[in-house]
């Protein structure tokens, strides 16, 4: 029950006011408040006087100023991680760039600002965007990046993602249109990721965004859901015409070196023959110049010997030999292959067994001079 709820006993009033149902005096509680308080700083002026505002005491005044200074400089203490750096402005100038570790700034004096350093963002963008050779795709990407000068993403830049997301637009879509489809589909995606980067970090430098550009990911490019359809019979088609260049290139890389190799080889044999024709012709002039010494020497005998010479070269390739003798009617036939294969063989007039075709030639040659100066004596008689 309260203390002024009827029946509650008026001896239980906080304000001393016994038999008083009415609300309390608010300016004779304060007054009491001051005696408690003065009593307790020492400053008390007698009991019996009442105390007003202007009699507090300075004890109880720079008790309260200690404890807002206190409140105000615990207010102003705080701490650093290891990926964290403070950027600290007094009166919104730029002050310095606080590390880790446990820091003090007076509260509304100074103000910082907390940027984590190590921790490596990402930003995802793609868009729709025209190559050189007049192809539409649709080109995904993803951005991987830190703050490098915590300064200048605080301070230089109000809104440095913002910038970041439009900057990474603009070299998107310049890199993609200064490329062909097949660069930024298939075999030209590093490259192109590589280029972004590049041209990426040019311009958050010139921005003074503060951001550095880790990596970039250029994810698999693809034409709208619109024109897929035509995108596909171009792809076909193009895949078709590398076929048949691939195909009219093997056959040209297997023409062309066999017809190099025939030309090589026609080359060499007229080189060859060139030569055998030379040494040939130098052998044989040699060998005339050496045969006409030996003839001035002996006619008879050097000309003797070439006849059987030339006899024996043009007989030995001859299985039939027909001879005609001078001053007769007949002509003598001389069957040498059938003589070759009997082998007969003359003693003084006759064959040996191992005669050659030379042999045979000489002896039938002897034979014809002797029947041939039989028949001039008889004819001489």
């Amino acid at each position: 029950m309260a203390w002024n709820e009827p029946g509650g006993g008026g001896d239980k009033d906080p304000w001393g006011n016994k038999g008083n149902q009415g609300p309390p005096d608010l300016d004779e509680a304060f007054k009491k408040l001051q005696e408690k308080l003065n009593g307790l700083f020492g400053s008390g002026s007698g009991g019996g006087k009442n105390m007003g505002t202007a009699d507090i005491g300075p004890g109880l005044i720079f008790a309260v100023i200690g404890v807002i200074v206190l409140i105000w400089a615990s207010m102003g203490i705080y701490q650093i991680n290891e990926k964290d750096r403070a950027v600290v402005l007094r009166f919104g100038k730029y002050v310095d760039t606080y590390g880790p570790g446990l820091h003090w700034n007076p509260p509304l004096v100074e103000s910082k600002t907390i940027v984590r350093v190590t921790e490596e963002r990402q930003y995802s963008s793609k868009g729709v965007m025209l190559t050189q050779d007049e192809n539409i795709v649709e080109s995904p990407l993803t951005v991987q990046y830190n703050i490098a000068d915590p300064k200048a993403f605080v301070l230089n830049v109000k809104n440095p993602e913002l910038s970041l997301q439009q900057a990474t637009d603009s070299a998107l879509r310049h890199v993609v249109g200064s490329s062909k489809l097949d660069d930024v589909v298939s075999i030209g995606r590093l490259q192109i990721g590589s280029e972004v980067k590049e041209r990426l970090q040019t311009y958050l430098d010139n921005y003074g965004t503060g951001i550095q550009v880790v990596k970039i990911n250029i994810q698999e490019a693809k034409p709208p859901s619109e024109v897929k359809e035509a995108y596909d019979d171009v792809i076909k088609a193009r895949e078709d015409q590398e076929r048949l260049i691939n195909e009219a290139q093997a056959y040209a890389n297997g023409i062309i070196p066999e017809a190099r190799g025939k030309s090589q080889r026609l080359i060499e044999e007229a080189n060859g023959y060139k030569a055998k024709v030379i040494v040939e012709a130098e052998g044989e002039a040699q060998r005339f110049e050496y045969l006409l010494k030996e003839y001035q020497k002996a006619p008879e005998v050097t000309r003797e010997r070439l006849y059987l010479d030339a006899m024996q070269a043009v007989m030995s390739q001859s299985s039939k030999v027909l001879v005609d003798v001078e001053g007769g009617n007949n002509m003598l036939y001389l069957p040498l292959d059938k003589i070759i294969q009997s082998k007969p063989a003359y003693s003084g007039d006759s064959l040996a067994p191992s005669a050659s075709v030379s042999d045979i030639a000489d002896e039938v040659i002897k034979k014809l001079r002797r029947d041939q100066s039989a028949s001039r004596r008889r004819e001489t008689r």
